[in-house]
This record gives C-alpha cells, structure tokens and sequence, in this order.
C-alpha cells in the first residue's frame, strides 16, 4: 500500500469520479484507474462498484474512508513538523473541537493570541465529540475542546466547566421582549435544538418532560449555529448551549436565559503524557478566560472531582443507581 494510492482513493471519494479525482490531482484517468486497482489488489476488496462510467463506494470502503483520511492527514502533519525543525519554527498547532467551540470561542482566543507566539500552521478542525477525542487519543490533535460525557484514562484534563443552555429567538418575536424565557412559553411551539441523543439532546428533553411541555415540532441540528440561524428566519424557539450563543454573534437573534435547568458541560483534553506546546497552553487559558467572560453562569469544576460532573452530566438518581 503506497501513499499516492491512498491519496487517489482519498480523492475519488471526495470528487465522485475517476474524472474528478484526475482533475483535483492533476493526473490521467487512466493513472487514477490503475492506482485504484493497485489500492484494491493490496487491501483484498473492491473499493467501487462500477456501472459505465460511473462509479459508487462499496461499504468497505465507506468503512476505510475514516482511516485512509486520518492516515494522510498525519502524513502531511509530519512533513510540516519536519519542515519546522528543520527551520527552528514553531510546531504547528493541531485542534479538534465541536462546532459549538470551533465557530466561536476558539477563533476569538486564537486572535487575542500574541502573534510571535503562534506558529506559521494551525489547524482547527470542526468536529463531534467523540471524534475529537478519539484525534486526541490517536495523537493526529494536540487538545480538544469536546461536550460532556468523556471519560478515558488516556486523557489529560485541562479543565471540565459548566454553564447554562439557553433560548435563541428571532428579534421580531414576541418573546424577544422577555427578560427570560419560561417553560410555558415553549408550549405549542417549534422547538429547535441539538441532535445527539447521548448528550445536550438528553438533558433538553428531560427538562421539557420534567416541566410538561409539548412542543408543536422538534426540529433538531449537529450543530448550534444552524440552530440559531433557524431561530433567525422566526422559526421557532432554539434551546442551544451557551459556547454558541454567546461566542458568535448574528443578526436579527435574541439570546435569553431560560427557567428551566438544563446544564451544558464540556471540557479541555490532551492525551496523557504528551506534553503540550507553551502555544498551545496559553491557548487553553485563553480559551478558560474568555469562556468565562462571556458566558453567563460559567462554571469551572475541579477536575479531580469527577463524581460532581459526573452527576451534573448523567443526573445525580441515575449516577446513584449506576454505583
């Protein structure tokens, strides 16, 4: 298995065509089909089903397309990391977050970073939680900014916070001239909010059950700010976490605590004993302090007291239970 193979393959997923991908690498069809085949010959299965001149991934290579893109990503974070010592640069930054850090909070931390201290690369990548952790734990990120529930032993904790989620309302509605936004007010309307079933999404729907509210429709995201930017349009009512709410700012959408308790948790990780950058550690205090300037609520929990988050995350009753 070479790494031209894998980068044709890379390629041919992301265009959708042999064509395609000899366009974006700029190489023959015919360089594209052979390395494909030679790709196939090497790994033992078919990579594409093929019908005339188009072409479709089987479910192999679905299943190989994560690992082949975080091998070339690594390929092409160790040439740049050659190129630094070889220079006497500063190494480059590697970041996995979710959205809700990734669109707001991180790029306003990295732009009140003093300049000689950043390096000439940084890499921020938008992604889910669990996929950020696993970036840490396969050393491909240096830290990650992820939602709660985490728990690993591969993980150093730079810190696990809280703080409350909030409604997002289009400007123009008529709760837009509330201070606060109570359950009752959610009733019979569109509710917009968070997919993820294992996550915020859980705790959303425990307190609209716990307060009885039914809404008229559920639409929910991957993603905060496609949440707000719905809110935006009128809608409906978004119930999203505060690193979104308050880190980005759009037009034509009102922010407004809510009375009901629905706790959003996250937390900073690197992986254990891999010392990080001075870069990337100011960086994570940058990252700490504005989180706490701007959003209301904001609490830091001592992460040796594992058993206080754990309950905020799971419930405390369940958390009980569980042990």
């Amino acid at each position: 298995m070479e790494i031209k193979q894998i980068e044709v393959f890379l390629a041919v997923m992301s265009a959708g065509s042999i064509t395609g991908a000899a366009r974006l690498l700029d190489r023959s069809q015919s360089q594209v089909t052979r390395l494909i085949q030679e790709l196939e010959a090497s790994i033992g299965f078919a990579l594409f089903e093929r019908s005339g001149p188009r072409i479709t991934p089987t479910s192999k290579a679905v299943a190989f397309h994560a690992d082949a893109e975080r091998f070339l990503t690594g390929i092409g974070q160790l040439k740049e990391r050659a190129k630094t010592i070889a220079s006497a640069e500063l190494a480059p930054i590697e970041i996995a977050a979710i959205p809700a850090f990734a669109s707001g909070l991180l790029p306003l931390a990295l732009a009140e970073m003093p300049a000689e201290l950043l390096p000439r690369n940084i890499h921020l990548r938008s992604i889910s939680a669990e996929a950020a952790v696993q970036s840490v734990l396969a050393r491909t990120a240096d830290f990650c900014v992820a939602s709660l529930p985490i728990e690993h032993p591969g993980l150093e904790v730079h810190g696990l916070f809280q703080a409350p989620c909030v409604a997002a309302i289009a400007s123009d509605d008529p709760l837009a001239a509330r201070s606060s936004i109570s359950a009752s007010d959610l009733a019979d309307r569109c509710i917009i909010t968070m997919a993820n079933p294992f996550r915020l999404r859980r705790r959303v729907n425990q307190a609209l059950e716990a307060a009885a509210v039914r809404p008229s429709m559920i639409v929910d995201s991957n993603a905060a700010i496609n949440a707000l930017q719905l809110a935006s349009t009128g809608f409906g009512v978004a119930i999203v976490e505060p690193a979104t709410a308050y880190g980005i700012q759009l037009k034509n959408v009102e922010i407004r605590p809510l009375d009901m308790d629905i706790p959003f948790l996250w937390g900073i990780f690197s992986a254990l004993s891999k010392p990080l950058p001075e870069t990337a550690l100011e960086l994570i205090q940058l990252i700490i302090q504005l989180s706490a300037a701007r959003i209301p609520g904001f609490v830091a929990h001592d992460p040796g007291q594992i058993e206080r988050v754990a309950d905020a995350t799971f419930g405390a009753d369940q958390h009980a239970q569980e042990h």
